[in-house]
């Protein structure tokens, strides 16, 4: 069984540019993860934001023993997405998560990485991505442990490591419509960068008051926080060598060094799952989608066994 790794995946969220440096460094210095995908992944026009910062953020990461992936956009819709992926995938030698065709179609025959924002479902998907220089795929969220059982058996066989995301809100769709800036008032053009008054994402409630969503722009997200704690032996036996953290406002660095404990099985997952359960995130924890269930849903220890 290849080594595992606990990979902590790109910010989704508009922190202000400060924190989210800082946010870096402490990873760099603190947290026990192999590997740190960098990039805007929802909004160009969030990028300019953060880009006097990139640069030391690398360094300060590489110089901490990370390695890094840069991302690409998730979605694009105009010239000014083209560009910012552009930007990415030529720059040289550094490898790069596509999130989007557009980026793909850049990337064919070089090394890079596959994100959790183009579907694969398949091991024929699979199959045409490794085929194309796809090293590392990243599985879509929803996605049950059958499937995830085959995608890392042709994993395997193709030479291409398989990701799957245990932590953190599950991605569940983008639009080309900013609701973030329509509930503020505002259309996208003139967002004002409302985001950032959220740090995890707006919560969006039914008509009844329930919370049922997050909003982060012009993306939506669960509700409830992904903790596949209980699950990383059952998805080490499945094939799957990287296991990433989508970053939130909470004490990343305990949540990075909870799942490197559990993958050197120097921690037991009840054990684990309480000290998830203490950072005191202001939303329930999730599995449903692991069980074939629906994804907001939390699945026991006992009703998993039955």
């Amino acid at each position: 069984m290849s080594e595992a790794q606990v990979t902590l995946g790109p910010v989704l969220f508009n922190w202000a540019p400060q924190l989210w440096r800082d946010f870096y460094f402490r990873i760099a210095d603190e947290a026990a993860v192999s590997t740190v995908y960098v990039g805007e992944v929802i909004c160009s026009k969030r990028a300019p934001l953060f880009v006097p910062y990139v640069e030391e953020v690398v360094a300060r990461l590489i110089a901490g023993g990370k390695s890094v992936v840069y991302s690409t956009l998730a979605q694009v819709t105009q010239k000014i997405d083209t560009r910012l992926v552009d930007s990415i995938t030529g720059l040289a030698g550094a490898t790069v998560e596509a999130n989007d065709a557009c980026a793909l179609r850049t990337l064919r025959g070089r090394p890079h990485h596959v994100g959790p924002f183009i579907n694969t479902y398949n091991e024929d998907t699979l199959a045409f991505l490794a085929g194309r220089g796809a090293r590392n795929v990243c599985l879509p969220p929803e996605l049950p442990i059958g499937a995830i059982e085959m995608m890392g058996e042709a994993g395997a066989r193709l030479s291409t490591s398989i990701e799957v995301q245990v932590f953190g809100r599950q991605p569940l769709a983008l639009s080309a419509r900013c609701y973030h800036a329509r509930a503020h008032g505002h259309t996208k053009d003139s967002c004002l960068f409302v985001c950032e008054q959220d740090a995890d994402g707006l919560r969006l409630d039914t008509l009844d008051s329930v919370p049922l969503l997050a909003i982060n722009g012009i993306q939506t997200l669960s509700y409830g926080y992904l903790n596949l704690a209980r699950e990383v032996p059952r998805l080490r036996a499945a094939g799957v060598t990287r296991f990433r953290l989508s970053p939130h406002s909470c004490d990343m660095v305990e949540v990075a060094n909870v799942f490197r404990a559990l993958l050197d099985e120097t921690l037991d997952p009840g054990t684990a799952q309480a000290r998830l359960e203490a950072l005191g995130l202001r939303a329930p924890f999730a599995n449903g989608f692991f069980y074939r269930r629906p994804g907001h849903q939390l699945i026991g220890a006992e009703q998993a066994s039955a």
